[in-house]
């Protein structure tokens, strides 16, 4: 390779050259498209530039400017590189698939350059070690970008005091038990509780939850003063261990809200929380032995939280009934009580109702993109759309639309119920940051503006700590880059999400064991570093150890683990996007703003996203090394504004009330953020209507979001898993779902409970 890209930097005493390598006559690929020109490699990005043929023959006296293609290397998920020998008629090529879905393939003259530039790009995009060697510790922002600050924007107290935390005589408090991560690493140093409750209170509560993650809040509703709260997942164990201090604090949450809402204890008269028989009322009119079936149950919940919303009046203030949102099924939930975890036993909390929402984990969502990915992959070499079966068996859409269902159960919860919610999975950082932010932008318009998405951005997924680092694998992994004959021959490298159906059954089961005996940290789910220093739950005692292995910092050598790397960000974009779409006129962002968002989440330019919490953010001096993403929008604020928003609130007004509620049954491809154009991913009838792709004849099959109810007496799941009694739940489904009562399960019905549940159980207990 020729070495004449040169790149200048000049301080008061030096001027340093810096000369990389160059590549002539490379043809690139893309979207069927070819064109010839020269590929530079540069530490931080692979540039492709090349002069385009004019057609105008009388504008050739014109000097025509290159024009350049820049991929930064932690955006490439995919390199193959095809050597051809030189006897042969084909070119050596290396494809390229990237993480904003730009796929491009260059084709080399000789062998030897194609295989010097796939060794340069390995070594630049997986051989980096820390992130600190990646773009945004080197990045110089233009001038319009200097002149913001991005982070600034974010203050905790200043939000929290806008939602009305901090008055003198209030029900909330700031308290200062994680002022230096001590408590809970993972959690913000502001962590926001019941007046009524001390920090000791909170320390021995933190040992009865993963990772110290006890209930905390993160939205304060101002017209109802009711809460959205967020924790990880307790820690009763297979001998159902409780705590008094867990409960006291959860107890504390849901009361907070009584004294503006003196009616709120009182419980109506068909609702009887301390029988623990079924009264004749309980079933249905002429129902003996055949009990109604779950799943129908939960088809009749769902469809009452969704009927309607926008042509029946919003009903405020209906009877209170508080909520635990377990976001896992519930064959996952209780699968994790043999590793010293699992949910609440609604025994001890009395004073609520759980839901479990049936969200799929990191695994499964990483599983389905890559399916998405397999229809797209070849738009490279070819300039047709991408396979509609691929696309509906990928199950993404469906996915996308639980994550709604369960924003609409939580939203409607608290905007019309006047209601308290919980929200908790595994961690508490996956589908709970999902859950917990898009409920949000839905209750509240200020989440809504570029400024508030900001504000909850960073809140709800930075400040909580969700782990970006792991998620995006912004160090690479060897097992992306493969040569053409060892993909034919079989890759024993190849990624979790690339295995057959069958070597993936097996993959979890071997793996649900390793992790059973070989637990190291709290949450087999998250699969961290087993040398990293997390806490540890004694299956026997259900207390707290933590581990003496110190913590490898985030300055050493480090790579990525394929496993741990997951799309839940994307999905909370592509989840806001669908809510942009259906609602054009009440967001003040556009489009483009949302996949700009979801191209620099891997670009690595700026530090917002480089680490798993905001601890990590305050030991690596993020703030002073690097520049803040919201620097990039803020400079270019015009470009991402939305030019139908209406900012108007007003609940008389039809279209401008202040609660939106997301539409299911619209979920669509987000067909701009995949490189394609609409009506290549979503069909359209001759009226203009839009039917999301794979979706027509599936969106009625697909299983509601919600996979059991429980409450302390009684329980309601589509598996085999609930208590004994297995009867109705008609107290806590008649408040949750507005009306469906006098319901029931058979007992021991064994509904729902096939191969796709185990494998789903297996996948969790990791």
């Amino acid at each position: 390779m020729d070495r004449t890209r040169i790149a200048k930097t000049e301080s008061k005493y030096l001027t340093v050259v810096f000369v990389y390598p160059q590549v002539e006559n490379v043809t690139l690929a893309r979207r069927g498209e070819q064109v010839v020109g020269t590929l530079h490699l540069t530490p931080h990005h692979l540039i492709f530039s090349h002069v385009p043929e004019v057609p105008d023959p009388q504008a050739q006296g014109a000097p025509i400017r290159p024009r350049e293609l820049w991929i930064t290397y932690p955006i490439i998920s995919n390199c193959v590189l095809r050597p051809a020998p030189a006897a042969s008629r084909h070119p050596s090529s290396i494809r390229l698939r990237c993480r904003d879905f730009a796929f491009v393939c260059f084709y080399f003259d000789h062998e030897n350059k194609a295989r010097d530039v796939y060794e340069s790009i390995k070594q630049w995009t997986c051989k980096v070690g820390n992130i600190e060697k990646l773009y945004a510790f080197a990045y110089q922002p233009p001038q319009p970008e200097r002149e913001f600050n991005g982070w600034d924007l974010y203050d905790a107290r200043k939000e929290y005091a806008r939602q009305g935390i901090g008055k003198d005589g209030g029900a909330w408090r700031i308290s200062q038990i994680n002022a230096d991560y001590t408590f809970s690493p993972t959690y913000p140093s502001v962590l926001v509780v019941p007046s009524n409750i001390s920090d000791n209170t909170l320390n021995y509560a933190g040992r009865y939850r993963s990772r110290a993650r006890v209930p905390v809040l993160t939205y304060l509703h101002p017209v109802n003063n009711c809460t959205i709260t967020r924790s990880s997942q307790p820690l009763p164990g297979l001998r159902g261990h409780r705590s008094i201090q867990d409960e006291k604090l959860l107890s504390s949450i849901f009361s907070t809200s009584q004294s503006q809402r003196p009616l709120a204890t009182i419980t109506p008269p068909n609702l009887d929380r301390e029988s623990s028989t079924p009264s004749p009322g309980d079933r249905s009119t002429g129902q003996t032995d055949d009990w109604i079936n779950a799943e129908e149950v939960e088809d009749k919940m769902m469809e009452s939280l969704r009927s309607d919303t926008d042509e029946q009046p919003h009903i405020y203030g209906a009877q209170q009934q508080n909520l635990i949102v377990d976001a896992r099924p519930t064959v996952n939930a209780y699968a994790m009580q043999a590793l010293g975890l699992g949910s609440e036993n609604m025994d001890n909390y009395k004073f609520a109702t759980k839901a479990y929402l049936g969200i799929d984990n990191i695994h499964v969502m990483r599983d389905s993109l890559s399916k998405v990915v397999d229809a797209l992959k070849d738009s490279d070499v070819t300039p047709l759309g991408p396979s509609r079966d691929q696309l509906a068996r990928s199950g993404w859409l469906k996915h996308i639309a639980e994550i709604l269902d369960g924003t609409h159960l939580i939203a409607r919860q608290v905007g019309l119920q006047h209601s308290h919610v919980l929200i908790h999975c595994s961690d508490g950082w996956d589908r709970t940051g999902q859950l917990s932010a898009l409920s949000q932008i839905c209750l509240d318009p200020y989440y809504r503006t570029m400024e508030g998405f900001m504000v909850l951005v960073e809140k709800d997924w930075l400040s909580f700590g969700h782990m970006f680092r792991y998620r995006s694998g912004h160090l690479s992994s060897e097992k992306w880059f493969q040569l053409e004959n060892e993909r034919i021959g079989g890759d024993a490298n190849r990624s979790f999400s690339e295995t057959s159906g069958a070597g993936k059954a097996l993959e979890n089961a071997f793996l649900s064991a390793k992790g059973f005996f070989n637990r190291d940290n709290s949450s087999q789910s998250s699969l961290v570093e087993p040398e990293a220093e997390t806490p540890n739950h004694d299956l026997d005692s259900g207390t707290r150890k933590v581990s003496t292995t110190p913590r490898r910092s985030a300055a050493e050598q480090e790579t990525t683990k394929v496993k741990d790397t997951s799309p839940v960000f994307h999905q909370f974009l592509d989840a806001t996007y669908q809510l942009l779409y259906q609602y054009p006129t009440r967001f003040e962002f556009n489009e483009r703003f949302l996949r700009r968002l979801l191209y620099h989440l891997y670009s690595c330019q700026f530090g917002t996203f480089l680490y798993n919490s905001e601890k990590e953010r305050v030991e690596g001096k993020a703030r002073e090394r690097t520049r803040s993403v919201w620097d990039y929008f803020l400079a270019r604020r015009n470009q991402f504004l939305n030019p139908n928003y209406d900012p108007l609130i007003d609940d008389n007004k039809r279209g401008s009330e202040r609660l939106i509620f997301p539409r299911t049954s619209e979920v669509r491809w987000w067909s701009e953020v995949f490189g394609r154009a609409d009506a290549e991913m979503n069909d359209t009838r001759p009226s203009g209507t839009v039917i999301p792709a794979g979706r027509e004849n599936t969106a009625t099959q697909r299983p509601p979001v919600v996979t059991g109810i429980e409450t302390a007496n009684d329980s309601v799941s589509s598996g085999t898993l609930g208590k004994e009694t297995q009867r109705a739940a008609s107290d806590g489904l008649a408040a949750v779902t507005s009306g469906i009562s006098n319901l029931a399960i058979p007992k021991g019905k064994e509904s729902g409970q096939g191969p796709d549940t185990m494998n789903a159980m297996e996948v969790e207990m990791q």
